[in-house]
């Protein structure tokens, strides 16, 4: 299993069964509409979190997404089967929900929602790490060139933004990154989990998100008073930048296969810069185009992807 800003999807890992694929322009206009959806969310992250708090801001966007997916769910005759998986539910809400939520949520109230966005382009890399400490294999000369240019891409982005020299952004950054970590150990995860439906993985880890993250709101009062603007961020945040999203990839998935995971990975930081410098103001500038070409290349070194492959007639993934 593999995954991308919040979700998991199974794949066919035996070579001997092959799936032909091939973009489209409803599968293109799909991948775009994706990209700049879950770009939204550090937009989204970046208004509502200095305004309401990382805790509140999160367990509105879980709940709300819960509520948007029981109603698809009902509409679609899709079980949840709580009793079956609820263990497997928990899991995948915490490590692929709550906890990466609420860290770019904290983060959100000091970082740029472009270097958000960038940033969480890392989590493939993470996912690598991981998988080689846990199987305990060699690394691929390719992989490990794919690490290091990651690391670098991080180090010019930290190094060079005037940001970062502000009150808190050294532990944001390193907020921002134990999220992307989060992802990577549920992708992890994920491959040796047992088979449950992509959309009950979503729909049951929202859920369990919402319940793991209720307890904490008591205690975490909103610092400041919501403007309509925020609650209609809010509201987005959850129902579009994870409900509807994640209707959006399982078409994907379908469509193109686990190539189109990887593709949305990419495209993110685009609109998440794009979104900030439009409506947030956030300065576009060259180290942060530089920093973010080095990372995103470190991580199609590591995951082996290839852009072009997604034009190939016909286009043939395992």
């Amino acid at each position: 299993m593999r995954r991308v800003s919040g979700t998991l999807f199974r794949y066919n890992s035996n070579p001997r069964i092959q799936t032909r694929h091939r973009m489209t322009p409803a599968s293109l206009v799909r991948l775009l509409a994706l990209s700049a959806i879950w770009g939204a969310s550090f937009l989204f992250m970046r208004m509502g979190a200095p305004v309401l708090g990382p805790t509140l801001l999160i367990a509105c966007r879980v709940a709300s997404a819960a509520v948007f997916l029981a109603i698809v769910g009902l509409v679609l005759r899709k079980p949840l089967q709580v009793r079956r998986h609820a263990r497997h539910y928990v899991v995948l809400g915490l490590f692929n929900g709550a906890l990466p939520f609420l860290l770019f949520a904290f983060a959100a109230r000091t970082l740029s929602a472009s270097l958000l966005s960038i940033l969480n382009a890392t989590a493939p890399i993470w996912g690598a790490v991981i998988a080689a400490l846990w199987t305990r294999q060699a690394v691929a000369p390719r992989v490990l060139a794919g690490l290091a240019m990651g690391v670098a891409g991080v180090a010019m982005l930290v190094g060079l933004d005037p940001g970062s020299l502000h009150p808190g952004a050294p532990l944001a950054i390193a907020l921002t990154l134990g999220a992307t970590f989060s992802y990577g150990v549920a992708t992890n995860y994920a491959k040796s989990a047992q088979k449950v439906d992509p959309y009950a993985n979503a729909h049951g880890s929202m859920w369990a998100a919402t319940l793991l993250i209720a307890p904490a709101l008591p205690f975490a009062p909103a610092p400041g008073t919501a403007t309509p603007a925020i609650w209609l961020a809010v509201l987005a945040l959850g129902i579009v930048c994870s409900g509807i999203a994640f209707l959006l990839y399982f078409r994907l998935i379908a469509d193109l296969g686990a190539a189109s995971a990887l593709t949305v990975t990419f495209l993110i930081p685009v609109f998440g810069v794009l979104w900030g410098h439009l409506f947030l103001g956030e300065p576009l500038s060259w180290h942060m185009a530089a920093g973010a070409l080095v990372v995103i290349v470190g991580t199609a070194l590591v995951t082996g992807f290839s852009p072009a492959a997604l034009w190939r007639r016909p286009m043939v993934w395992s």
